[in-house]
C-alpha cells in the first residue's frame, strides 16, 4: 500500500514558520515527484513546491522565497519549510508523489 501522512500543521501565529512532513510508505521519496499542493476554504488547489529525483526544485511564485522543500532519505520524508506565515497561507497543505520514471519516448513526425 502506498501512504502518505502529513503533519506539522495546526494553529500559527502570523510571521511562524512551521515545517511540514510528509511521511511516504510504499514509494521511495527518491524515485519520485514530490510535490506539496494547498486548497484554501472555498478555493481550488494550488500546487507550491515539488522536488525531483534528481534533486531539482520548484517553487511557486506565490511563495518563492518563503518556502523550502526537502527530502530525508534515511527517513523517506519530504519537509516544506514555511517562512514569514501570513493569514493567506491558510490551508490545508496536500503531499502528493507521482513515480519519475520515463520511457525511450516514440518519434511523432507530422508531414504532407
Amino acid at each position: 500500500e502506498v501512504l502518505l501522512v502529513e503533519s506539522g500543521g495546526g494553529l500559527v501565529q502570523p510571521g511562524g514558520s512551521p515545517r511540514l512532513s510528509c511521511a511516504a510508505s510504499g514509494l521511495t521519496v527518491t524515485n519520485s515527484v514530490m510535490t506539496w499542493a494547498r486548497q484554501a476554504p472555498g478555493k481550488g488547489l494550488e500546487c507550491v513546491s515539488a522536488i525531483y529525483s534528481d534533486g531539482r526544485t520548484y517553487y511557486a511564485d506565490s511563495m518563492k522565497g518563503r518556502i523550502t522543500i526537502s527530502r530525508d532519505n534515511a527517513k523517506n520524508t519530504v519537509y516544506l519549510q514555511i517562512n514569514s506565515l501570513k493569514p493567506e497561507d491558510t490551508a490545508v497543505y496536500y503531499c502528493s508523489a507521482v513515480l519519475d520514471m520515463w520511457g525511450q519516448g516514440t518519434q511523432v513526425t507530422v508531414s504532407s
